[in-house]
């Protein structure tokens, strides 16, 4: 870990980003690099922080946020966002 501190929640949003972005239901959208950062930042933006300062803190509260129904949670956000996202894009149509 460079910094003195890391948001966890930032780390898991930005894996299931991608992940959702490539599985079949979300092929449409597009996935340009700032679309997905914006889809990120939305995410981010509607779900709680969670900074820690130490590897041990991480691997702490990754393990706490890493269940099915926070998952769940999590991607229903994601999820909205990418809409909003792919309805709303910052640049025009490729």
């Amino acid at each position: 870990m460079n910094r003195k501190y890391i948001n966890v929640m930032e780390e898991i949003v930005e894996s299931l980003v991608i992940i959702l972005l490539f599985s079949p239901d979300y092929q449409v959208f597009c996935h340009c690099e700032e679309c997905r950062n914006d889809i990120i930042a939305y995410s981010l933006n509607n779900l709680p922080h969670h900074y820690v300062t130490s590897e041990k803190g991480r691997a702490v509260v990754f393990e706490q946020l890493n269940t099915e129904e926070n998952r769940k949670w999590i991607n229903k956000r994601i999820i909205s966002a990418i809409h909003l996202v792919g309805n709303y894009p910052k640049h025009s149509p490729i």
